[in-house]
């Protein structure tokens, strides 16, 4: 992760970054020793990072056992172990798993997280990595999805399958996936209503989408990613929460990390939900979703 990407990441975090890395700064900077006061004080400031309340107990904890362990007595060097504790924790059952020829992804979120957007946005990631990208209108509730899904996909240029407002989602899943398959494409993404008031509605809707899948393509790999809205930071983690009471979850993307001085909530998610976060936004372009890189964020953290 160097150069331009790098940059563009750096950059994104910058909100956070003031808010957490300057602050740790100063205090380690007037610490004289490493006592409970500045345990405290670290403390709090993870806290106000949007790193969320058991999250900051586990990384203080962590940071404790680390500091008896290597004998550390200078409060200088309690920033490069807190450093290490976090890339540890983000790293943490880690796989790298190779990607498969073909694969379906479903995305689901709530409106106004983002959601359309970053299909659009990752279908021209992938369509400029060389996969034959598709996409599948299945957010039929609101018309507006429907329209907006359609603008990212000439903006990508990649083909897109629709019906109208109101139809059945799983129909437009059913045409999108005969029509993968006779285009021969290896991605195919799909747009769905994300009403998690409605719970009920939303887990039908997914099941009656995933035994389509089954039956039509039940060979092919297929991975269901959530969105959320970096700038919510804790409350981002509540709804990952009651998303994954309804339907498995794969992996995050993370919106919004370059308005937010709460990009803390990264490691909020993976610690406390054990969910990877699969790719990040950090800018409007449509080429500023890139795919997330724990050391990277990380090192552009710290």
């Amino acid at each position: 992760m160097f150069g331009g990407i790098f940059d563009k990441l750096k950059q994104g975090l910058s909100k956070t970054r003031d808010n957490f890395t300057d602050k740790i700064n100063e205090v380690l900077n007037l610490a004289v020793t490493i006592d409970e006061d500045l345990y405290e004080e670290l403390e709090e400031i993870l806290i106000t990072s949007d790193i969320g309340m058991e999250t900051t107990m586990d990384i203080i904890e962590e940071l404790r056992v680390k500091i008896r362990k290597e004998k550390i007595a200078d409060p200088q060097m309690v920033r490069p172990a807190l450093k290490e504790v976090i890339r540890d924790m983000l790293l943490k059952d880690v796989e790298d798993k190779k990607e498969p020829d073909n694969k379906i992804i479903l995305i689901i979120g709530v409106n106004g997280v983002g959601k359309t957007t970053s299909i659009g946005k990752l279908s021209s990631k992938m369509k400029n990595e060389g996969q034959k990208v598709l996409l599948a209108a299945a957010d039929t509730f609101r018309a507006a999805a429907i329209d907006q899904l359609e603008i990212w996909s000439k903006r990508s240029g990649v083909d897109i399958v629709k019906h109208q407002e109101g139809s059945d989602p799983a129909a437009v899943v059913y045409d999108a996936l005969q029509a993968a398959k006779s285009r021969k494409v290896n991605r195919l993404l799909i747009d769905t209503a994300g009403r998690l008031h409605n719970k009920k509605n939303l887990m039908n809707e997914l099941e009656k989408i995933n035994r389509v899948i089954d039956r039509e393509m039940g060979d092919t790999e297929r991975e269901t990613l959530l969105v959320l809205d970096a700038t919510t930071g804790q409350n981002a983690v509540i709804q990952a929460k009651q998303f994954k009471e309804v339907c498995p979850i794969d992996g995050i993307i993370l919106t919004k990390l370059d308005g937010t001085a709460k990009g803390g909530v990264v490691i909020s998610i993976k610690q406390h939900l054990n969910l990877p976060v699969r790719y990040i936004g950090v800018g409007e372009g449509i080429d500023d979703l890139q795919e997330f890189d724990a050391e990277g964020f990380v090192e552009a953290l710290f």
